[in-house]
């Protein structure tokens, strides 16, 4: 070890410093004996199998490198070092360090092999001797055995022959080294990032893929494989690998054997898919980090509530884990809550709930335990774990299943005051470590087999008529899941009427009182008007105090407030300028902004006023008698820009809900993002800042002095969206209550930068292979790495920070579907608890806790998109819409609504949502009376209708000739249109049976047309059919069959279902064209058409009637 190594000098005197001081001045609380040593010695052998021990812990956090084969003497005023020339050589930096008042003096012994270095130990004894009393020798009494090389055995040897009495020191280390600085916090903060990593990134992800592909895999095999991945950058990245290790061999533990120690190994059993333990561990720098989790698959009730104990219980013991707590005390805590809880499981709960950390992995000095006599030190690392062993599993398969364990741990770090601080703040509630496996395929199955069962009975009793199984069974599966969500939305439509009764019974009225016009007066009294010489000349004359404008009428100076007058004009006709000036008065049209209700409606208003000036110039005159005017007009319209902005921004700030005050955090490590632009921006050029979290809320501070606070309380929705697939990655929150900021509120905020470029230079040359662009592709992608990693890291701060009361959620963009919340169509994408699209702006967020129920609009097969709206459960608030939804995304809406237990429905028509709300508003009780929502759903039709319906669809055709006759001409249910059509069908089709040529065909369509001529010639005139309403000659058959021939049955279906009226069986028209006989025996030839047709005819009838509804 030579001078290529650097000690940090001023670490060293800063920690030298401070085992002295504890030496001088030691601590009541913490010293163990300290202040009765005389000399303190530390020796360290050959360390290549020694992994932990104080000795070599000192060496490292004194000078960052551990030392083999060395002595270090500490004695009342010097420090001496035993140790090879190159050691020497690298211990002789600490020779520039100054020596302040209470550093001791610093003396080197280069080592000499050929005496066994006997003189070296003479001298070092002589020192011991010389130092206080030279009695009491401080040593750490653990690695007195450790070490067992010749050189450390003939120093123990000397002192040996002399009688020094041996002081254990360990304890008091513990406390001199426990609280860390700052560069200690920091390297422990990258050793618990690195754990998280590995857990998050390899070791869940490999579980996952065990289980989901029902892998054998050993536990030895993935402890081996998870330490292997520390080397790879795909899961490891921006650490140097030189200074990374394992604190342990990662630790899996599944099946009925568990042993919930740091000591255990990972036996070479499979992986069982039940209770699954993880333990690992990274070191950074020779500083330990721990994170320990259990992953939970299929967990029963019992499991899931044990397992919300342990996490309850360990938030109990962070809670009293501060500066100065007695260790022992905070065990206690935590037995006292096991009682409260679970008494009946307190003997299967870990002996001990953690331990301080370091340079150690476990510093035995500080645990937390029952019989701990030490205390919690600010900035002390602890690892907090516990659990719960021989879990008895009554309903498991196997023996291996019979008995579950728990075992949560991680990293943290005391503060002065408040809960201790979680740095391996990975998410560890159930729904996060919970692994549901959803068995479907043995329902399915069994399904599956009753289904075949019914239908080789069907065959069997069917004989050849049954001929769609093969076809049935290919579709079962869609069909069975299509019937599960009607099945699951039957039942939300059971519940949604009743729930929004309720609901509404509960709010009560809730009437919105009617703001009232302030009346504004301008002067209190007559001393307050203005004495200048305009008034008394009877000029227009602006007051900019009292924002009045004060008007000559009848030889009287009338005032009249700015807010009085709707607008004002001037115009120049001739030799004269006209000013008119228009006041606001009941019964006049006001816009969005303006006040339309008035405190006196009754009294007399003046609607508007003229004045005209003469525009030529007398002799003597300075300037022509109609400046005044343009001069009034000037000023007033300064004076109501002014007035109007000035209320414009009250009507802002009306709403606002009074936020409370951002307390800031002085901690220097809080987490903070650089370079990020706002949305919607503070100024009209966007500007970059800084978003800090604080203690009680977010402050982004710009890089001209703007800030904006948002507070944690008042965050409705955190959303972190990614930069994969986009050119931007961004935070975004959704507020519960608006701010202001840029004069004006928003409820939505965005912090934002960009990645890679977001235009193209069109002019640039462009190779595939060009190496300027391939490494722009390159420094493209590190960028996205890099940013999401950072906003990642920040995400996981702030959620650890504000013990998840922050929790970001990120959209899931397989979910995604486009459509058109506003102008452009973009894609929308769900998250746990919203609907939202954030690239574009303004952004999307709909609460999905907040809707109703949603609507499809034009849901025809035939259209290319359809529409969405959302119905939200506070009826006044107004309806949301996403249009233009391609149809071919319909089935994967309604399964992602289905999933989301939200009701929807659909139908053809586009409705008028103001009215309708408005109604319901209104009138709340009579609309869940008469059906409530049951309106929008096609299929909620009463059975008698359903009955009614199918009796109309066998009246149509029967066999018998003389009752068809009778019924068509007496009971038919269907328009005219309708019967117009599908008559000139059934012509077309019985000539082509019957075989007659065109001349006999063209005799007989004139003769029936004689024949309705003479019947309904005189009635047509004033009552001709709808269907035929384009029609010259309403009564001609013959044009409605043509009409009808090229029609598609959509468009025929759809002209039916859109007409206001249809003529029902009792009321129809006397004056309709009846058939001929012609037609009559046709009908009679042409049956199985004419079914068909009339089953047509039939269902748009019944689409008719919903429509109507």
């Amino acid at each position: 070890m030579g001078s290529s190594y650097k000690l940090d000098k001023d670490a060293f005197a800063r920690r030298l410093k401070r085992l002295y001081d504890m030496w001088k001045e030691p601590d009541e609380k913490c010293e163990g004996g300290f202040k009765n040593m005389d000399s303190f010695a530390v020796l360290v052998g050959n360390t290549e199998d020694v992994v932990y021990c104080k000795s070599s812990a000192l060496q490292i956090w004194l000078f960052g490198y551990e030392l083999a084969d060395c002595v270090m003497l500490f004695a009342e005023n010097e420090v001496h070092f035993l140790a090879s020339k190159k050691k020497i050589e690298f211990l002789s930096q600490i020779a520039a360090v100054k020596n302040e008042e209470g550093m001791p003096t610093f003396k080197f012994h280069p080592r000499d092999k050929s005496d066994e270095d006997k003189a070296n130990f003479k001298t070092l004894i002589n020192i011991m001797k010389g130092s206080k009393q030279g009695k009491t020798v401080g040593m750490f009494v653990k690695d007195k055995d450790m070490f067992n090389d010749s050189f450390i055995k003939g120093f123990k040897n000397s002192m040996k022959s002399e009688d020094f009495a041996i002081l254990d020191v360990s304890t008091t280390l513990s406390y001199i080294m426990g609280p860390k600085d700052e560069s200690e916090l920091n390297t422990t903060r990258k050793a618990c990032q690195v754990s998280c990593d590995l857990y998050n990134k390899y070791l869940k992800d490999q579980i996952m893929d065990i289980i989901d592909s029902e892998k054998k895999v050993r536990h030895s095999k993935l402890s081996e494989s998870t330490e292997a991945a520390m080397s790879d950058k795909k899961y490891i990245s921006g650490y140097d690998v030189n200074y990374l290790d394992m604190c342990y061999p990662p630790i899996i533990q599944s099946g009925g054997n568990y042993a919930l120690k740091f000591s255990a190994e990972s036996d070479k059993n499979t992986l069982h898919f039940g209770a699954i333990i993880c333990s690992l561990g990274a070191k950074y720098r020779h500083y330990c980090s721990n994170i320990t989790r259990t992953l939970l698959v299929n967990p029963s009730d019992e499991m899931k509530d044990l397992y919300e104990i342990v996490i309850d219980l360990q938030e109990e013991v962070l809670k009293h884990l501060v500066h100065g707590a007695k260790l022992s005390e905070v065990y206690e805590a935590g037995v006292k809550f096991i009682k409260e809880k679970k008494p009946q499981m307190l003997d299967k709960f870990t002996k001990n709930f953690g331990f301080a950390m370091g340079l150690e992995f476990r510093d035995s000095a500080l645990i937390i335990g029952p019989k701990s006599t030490g205390y919690a030190k600010k900035n002390m690392i602890f690892n907090v774990n516990m659990g719960i062993q021989d879990i008895s599993n009554p309903k498991g398969a196997d023996k291996t299943d019979k008995t579950h364990a728990i075992f949560v741990g991680d990293t943290v770090v005391v503060n002065e005051s408040g809960p201790a601080t979680v740095y391996t703040n990975i998410k560890k509630k159930i729904k996060h470590i919970g692994i549901f496996i959803k068995e479907d395929d043995e329902d399915e199955e069994e399904e599956s087999d009753k289904e075949d069962k019914t239908a080789e009975v069907q065959k069997e009793l069917l004989g050849r008529g049954k001929r769609t199984t093969v076809l049935d069974n290919k579709l079962r599966l869609e069909s069975s899941s299509e019937e599960k969500r009607k099945q699951h939305q039957k039942e939300l439509a059971a519940a949604l009427n009743e729930n929004a009764r309720q609901r509404l019974a509960e709010q009560g009225s809730g009437q919105q009182v009617e703001k009232v016009r302030k009346s504004t007066v301008s002067y209190k009294n007559a001393s307050q008007m203005p004495q200048e010489n305009e008034v008394k000349e009877l000029k227009i004359y602006v007051d900019r105090k009292y924002e009045t404008v004060l008007l000559p009428i009848f030889g009287l100076s009338v005032p009249f407030h700015i807010s009085t007058i709707k607008n004002i004009s001037q115009s120049v006709e001739g030799d004269y300028t006209y000013l008119r000036i228009n006041f606001f008065h009941p019964g006049a049209t006001v816009g969005r902004n303006e006040g339309g209700v008035y405190s006196q409606p009754d009294a007399t208003f003046v609607k508007e006023m003229s004045y005209r000036s003469t525009n030529v110039k007398e002799q003597g005159e300075i300037s022509a008698p109609s400046s005044n005017l343009s001069t009034a007009f000037r000023l007033i319209k300064e004076v109501q820009k002014k007035f109007k902005n000035r209320e414009a921004e009250e009507r802002e700030k009306e709403d606002l809900v009074k936020q409370d005050t951002l307390v800031i955090s002085t901690n220097k490590g809080n987490p903070k993002l650089k370079d990020l632009y706002i949305r919607p921006n503070i100024v009209s050029k966007r500007i970059t800042g800084v978003l800090e979290a604080h203690t009680n809320g977010f402050r982004y501070t710009s890089v001209r002095g703007d800030k904006v606070d948002i507070l944690y309380n008042n965050i409705k929705h955190a959303l972190f969206q990614p930069c994969d697939n986009e050119m931007i990655i961004l935070l975004h929150f959704h507020l519960k209550h608006a701010i202001m900021f840029g004069k004006k509120k928003h409820i939505d905020v965005q912090f934002y930068t960009e990645v890679g470029e977001i235009t193209t230079d069109l002019g640039k040359h462009q190779h595939m292979h060009d190496r300027d662009d391939l490494a722009g592709e390159q420094a493209e992608r590190e960028l996205r790495h890099k940013l999401k990693s950072a906003f990642k890291s920040f995400c996981d701060k702030v959620d650890a920070l504000t013990k998840q009361e922050v929790d970001f959620d990120t959209p899931y963009r397989d979910l995604g579907f486009p459509g058109a919340p506003f102008r452009s169509t973009v894609l929308l994408q769900p998250t746990s608890g919203c609907l939202v699209n954030l690239t574009e702006w303004p952004p999307f967020v709909i609460t999905l806790e907040d809707v109703e129920l949603v609507h499809f609009e034009r849901v025809q097969f035939h259209l290319k998109n359809f529409d969405m709206v959302f119905v939200f459960k506070d009826y006044r608030r107004r309806v949301v819409m996403v249009n233009a939804i391609p149809m071919n995304m319909l089935d994967h809406v309604k399964e992602w609504l289905n999933s989301c237990d939200i009701r929807y429905t659909e139908g053809i028509q586009s409705l008028n949502w103001t009215k309708i709300m408005k109604t319901i508003v209104d009138d709340s009780e009579n609309f869940f009376e008469s059906g409530g929502w049951s309106f929008l759903d096609p299929e909620s039709g009463t059975e008698g209708e359903d009955e009614s319906a199918e009796d109309e669809e066998d009246e149509v055709y029967k066999p018998s000739g003389e009752e068809s006759v009778e019924e068509s001409d007496s009971d038919s249910d269907y328009s005219e249109y309708s019967e117009d059509s599908d008559s000139g069908e059934e012509e077309l089709g019985s000539s082509e049976e019957s075989g007659k040529d065109w001349s006999d065909l063209e005799a007989e369509a004139a003769a029936a047309d004689k024949e309705d001529d003479e019947d309904g010639f005189s009635t047509k005139k004033s009552h001709k059919p709808s269907g035929n309403s384009n029609s010259k000659h309403g009564s001609s058959k013959n044009h409605s069959s043509s009409s009808s021939k090229h029609k598609s049955p959509d468009k025929k279906k759809h002209s039916s279902s859109s007409r206001d009226h249809s003529p029902k069986k009792s009321h129809r028209d006397k004056h309709s064209p009846k058939k001929s006989s012609h037609d009559k025996s046709r009908d009679k030839k042409s049956g199985s058409s004419s079914l068909k047709r009339s089953n047509s005819s039939s269902h748009n009838s019944k689409d008719s009637k919903r429509s109507r509804k």
